[in-house]
């Protein structure tokens, strides 16, 4: 018998995974009918069981309270559950007739859930529904000072799933869950994808592990509280999201940021709404009692109630109190309370004016919550866009309580425990997570054109090829329409006094004649413009004869009349030295003449 518990733990995730896998075997030809019918029911059960598991979860970890608990459970057994209602994950998805593909969802296999101890049995909740939602098994970790809570909602889990026709042992949970046990989760070869909620060094592991992984970093959340807000209602909303649950949610307000001229009027609303100011020196004792190495929160102060919090750091505060205020000087290690805290205790910061106010809230997010939540209270929607555009968040919630915000309760955002904060955080997504980031899609695409059709524009044809008149007809016409001449008539703009009659489409099919006619190889062909279509020189005559005599004999050499002038053939003229003659039906391009007109290197003549 092993009596070694990192040893139990590993024996116990390769027999649980194991079950889980070949549950999934069966599992994955379920219809979405049938998977929709068992999401149903595991969320009613979740729902029935909602309340007592809330109390478990309290009494077992001493972490938040009962009654927010309880939102949380029902946030994931029934607004999460109705968000997902009729949503396709198994199957065809989705038909694209005109591209003629057809998209097919496909489970990804055993989810490995990692479930924290601040959210032990919603977060059960979450990662199961969404897991079978998506056609996949999940085998739950609970953490070691969660282990009963978590157990008995997975169970509840596996019971419904299993009521409702799922293959036996399709939600899984390990009962002697160590560090050594999650690490062999992870990395488990039959595990097809992670979840992972909790501490820094826990998502760390699960992105390190080799297996696609959803982890998400921490929250610091700045609150900006502007001058054009409703003050008493938004003091109101911020104190709501800074109690709840005693302040656990990772999306939980942290510090406040106003305009120093609000603050007085600020600070009596926070009194009003049973918030407690900290002196300078309860101040300072609360940071003794509240951090251990730095900025990282005690244990036995997450989660606990604000008078708690008093007694532990010295000093008592009445019993209708719902949160802890203590104005701060800046943001940094200087200033302990601008970090996470965890707890019913809020920070809050004056500047002057609203950029510099943006200014702090983007030091918060980059202390400790890059890429998690930010919130801003205010009417003017020209502030709000600033903030938005500017803040390094990827949830920026609107005039709302923060955790409410952030998981989709009062906003129109995925309902989710698990916010993603994006490759500037380390996180695989900036989502809300839900079922579809745990599908696959495999998409059926039927040929629809050739690659010629696909790609019309192909190389010219090796030296010696034959050249298809119909493209280099259709390919000079292209291109004087680039340069904005139409055929036959109709350029874009006004043509110059001495600009030559457009071309007509027989025009242009006559010099394609004329060049294919004399196209010869390129290694007998004289040097000329990289167009290949240059005006025709006369050959030079032999210096035999003194100039005089020759000027005698020699006649005048008959002038050429260029059939297509384009912007190569001027810029050669012009290195030479020489005209270009072009008569009625010569095709110059508009950025030849444009070209010419400084030179005058074009010459009108008669053939």
């Amino acid at each position: 018998m092993l009596h070694d518990q990192d040893l139990v733990s590993v024996q116990e995730v390769r027999t649980k995974v194991d079950q889980a896998y070949a549950a999934w075997q069966a599992y994955r030809n379920f219809t979405q009918e049938q998977i929709d019918a068992i999401v149903e029911a595991v969320a009613a059960k979740g729902r029935a069981h909602a309340r007592r598991l809330a109390e478990m979860a309290v009494e077992e970890t001493g972490m938040g309270n009962a009654a927010d608990k309880y939102m949380k459970n029902m946030l994931t057994s029934d607004l999460l559950t109705r968000s997902i209602r009729g949503v396709k994950t198994i199957g065809v998805l989705r038909e694209i007739p005109e591209q003629r593909v057809t998209e097919i969802g496909v489970g990804q296999g055993v989810v490995a859930a990692i479930c924290p101890t601040t959210n032990p049995t919603s977060t059960v909740y979450f990662k199961t529904i969404i897991s079978l939602k998506a056609g996949n098994a999940v085998v739950l970790s609970p953490h070691p000072r969660a282990k009963g809570c978590t157990c008995a909602a997975a169970a509840l889990m596996a019971e419904a799933a299993a009521e409702a026709g799922a293959p036996a042992g399709i939600v899984q949970c390990l009962g002697s869950s160590t560090l050594e046990g999650t690490q062999a989760l992870m990395k488990h070869p039959k595990v097809g994808v992670i979840l992972a909620t909790g501490g820094a060094g826990m998502v760390r592991a699960a992105y390190s592990s080799g297996k696609p992984a959803y982890g998400v970093g921490p929250g610091n959340v700045p609150i900006l509280l502007d001058a054009s807000a409703d003050i008493a209602e938004a003091v109101g909303r911020i104190v709501d999201g800074k109690s709840f649950d005693f302040g656990t949610v990772c999306s939980s307000e942290q510090t406040v940021v106003a305009e120093r001229h609000l603050r007085e009027q600020i600070l009596a609303q926070f009194k009003a709404q049973k918030s407690y100011m900290l002196s300078d020196e309860q101040r300072k004792a609360v940071e003794r009692t509240l951090f251990s190495g730095g900025t990282t929160v005690r244990s036995e102060c997450v989660g606990k109630s604000p008078q708690k919090i008093a007694e532990l750091a010295g000093f008592s505060v009445p019993e209708d109190i719902r949160i802890l205020l203590a104005e701060i000087g800046g943001v940094g290690k200087e200033h302990p309370l601008s970090a996470e805290k965890l707890s019913p205790v809020l920070a809050i910061l004056f500047a002057d004016g609203f950029e510099a106010c943006m200014d702090v809230c983007e030091s918060i997010l980059r202390f400790g919550g890059l890429g998690h939540t930010s919130v801003i209270h205010a009417k003017d929607e020209g502030k709000v866009r600033r903030f938005g555009l500017r803040m390094p968040s990827f949830r920026v919630l609107v005039n709302t309580a923060s955790p409410a915000g952030s998981v989709g309760i009062t906003t129109g955002l995925q309902p989710s425990m698990t916010l993603g904060c994006g490759a500037m955080a380390g996180n695989v997504t900036s989502d809300n997570v839900g079922p579809l980031h745990l599908v696959n899609i495999k998409r059926v695409a039927w040929a629809i054109r050739s690659p010629e059709e696909a790609m019309p524009s192909t190389p010219a044809p090796a030296s010696g090829a034959a050249i298809d008149k119909a493209q280099l007809v259709a390919a000079v016409e292209r291109y004087l329409a680039q340069k904005g001449m139409t055929v036959g008539g109709g350029s874009t703009a006004p043509p110059p006094a001495s600009a030559p009659e457009p071309p007509t489409r027989e025009t242009i099919a006559g010099v394609v004649d004329r060049f294919l006619a004399v196209k010869k190889p390129a290694e007998a062909a004289t040097p000329g413009p990289s167009c290949g279509c240059s005006v025709k020189t006369a050959e030079p005559q032999p210096e035999t004869a003194r100039p005089e005599a020759r000027k005698a004999e020699i006649p005048a050499p008959a002038v050429e009349i260029a059939d297509f002038v384009c912007e190569a053939d001027v810029r050669a003229a012009i290195n030479q030295n020489r005209k270009i003659f072009i008569g009625p039906k010569t095709i110059v391009t508009p950025s030849a003449l444009e070209l010419s007109g400084r030179d005058e290197i074009l010459v009108r003549a008669e053939r």
